[in-house]
């Protein structure tokens, strides 16, 4: 009872990154709440799905296993949260910012009549008072995320309804692993004391996952273009340098608004959050929007000919001078250097 959870993604029997990083982060909420951590798995054959969930600290693992439950359709997964947090009543549910979450999140809550703040880039504990109830809230989720186009950071609160929901966009917590052989209690479920029939009317005939053509998220290495880098031309020469120091190209919105890159290598807050051990940021001005998608970043270095950019500011290095002086010398040194 009044539990923290977390909703669980599968893809081909593996937990999504973004549900192992909301375990991490909900592992420390629940010691601040001093409550359980509590994880959610639905889907097919989930025989050894807990060595996958209970080394991120989990005390209790609810697994729902059947072949109507993947791939992923709304009404049963819907139906087994909504039945689910009935009895156990958790003070709050996590789920990722992704297709599904978005799919599945309004729904429960719409259900539960909780409320959801969506796309949260960063969670914590806090307290509240409502001087004008004369109340105190304690312990509150700080739900945060960037609100009216990105210009400032909102933290919103639930005083009064439960579970209090939020997404979280993959990318924004951190993936730990609390201890290898934590031992937590798993409780395999039956699906039909939680799925009636009429939730399965919808079938999936055939599913397509398109793989991604880059790896953003996974590269240590990123080189970023803003719309200062010019033109389509000049996005090639980040490629050179990408290349030449095994990373991957990334670009702001601005650049691919421009048609500079393609939308799937956006990083901000409408793109993809990426922390890379190493960011090296190409004329870019370095808007809010942007920087919620790679502040988290090991080392980030700023190659802008206006000194006074704004990403100059969160930046480790600072190179002032245009792209086309001095991205090439950066490939001719490296390439003289590694050998």
């Amino acid at each position: 009872m009044n539990n923290l959870f977390v909703y669980c993604e599968i893809e081909d029997g593996v937990v999504l990154d973004v549900s192992l990083e909301l375990l991490t982060k909900g592992r420390s909420l629940a010691n601040q709440l001093n409550c359980q951590l509590e994880a959610v798995v639905a889907g097919a054959n989930l025989q050894d799905i807990e060595k996958q969930v209970l080394p991120y600290g989990v005390d209790k693992l609810h697994i729902f296993d059947c072949n109507c439950l993947y791939p992923y359709t709304s009404l049963p997964h819907t139906s087994i949260l909504v039945n689910l947090f009935k009895v156990e009543k958790p003070q709050i549910c996590l789920m990722g910012a992704t297709v599904i979450g978005r799919d599945l999140g309004p729904r429960v809550s719409s259900a539960l009549t909780s409320g959801l703040t969506a796309d949260c880039t960063s969670l914590e504990i806090g307290d509240h008072e409502d001087k004008k109830e004369g109340k105190i809230y304690k312990d509150l989720l700080y739900q945060i995320r960037p609100a009216f186009g990105g210009n400032i950071v909102a933290t919103i609160i639930n005083p009064e309804h439960r579970p209090q929901m939020a997404t979280v966009r993959e990318g924004v917590m951190k993936k730990e692993i609390l201890d290898p052989n934590y031992k937590g209690e798993v409780v395999r479920h039956n699906v039909k004391d939680f799925v009636n029939e009429t939730d399965l009317v919808v079938k999936v005939i055939e599913r397509h996952v398109e793989k991604a053509k880059n790896n953003l998220k996974g590269s240590p290495i990123i080189v970023a273009g803003g719309y200062g880098v010019g033109s389509k031309e000049n996005f090639n020469l980040l490629f050179d340098l990408a290349k030449a120091i095994n990373g991957e190209v990334g670009a702001s919105r601005a650049a691919v608004d421009a048609g500079y890159a393609d939308h799937d290598r956006q990083i901000g807050q409408t793109g993809v959050t990426v922390r890379p051990k190493l960011y090296i940021a190409c004329g870019i001005s370095g808007q809010i929007q942007h920087i919620a998608g790679m502040q988290e970043s090991g080392i980030i270095i700023s190659v802008n000919n206006d000194p006074d950019a704004p990403i100059n500011q969160i930046a480790d290095y600072v190179i002032n001078g245009s792209i086309e002086e001095v991205v090439p010398k950066l490939i001719k040194y490296y390439k003289a250097n590694s050998k």
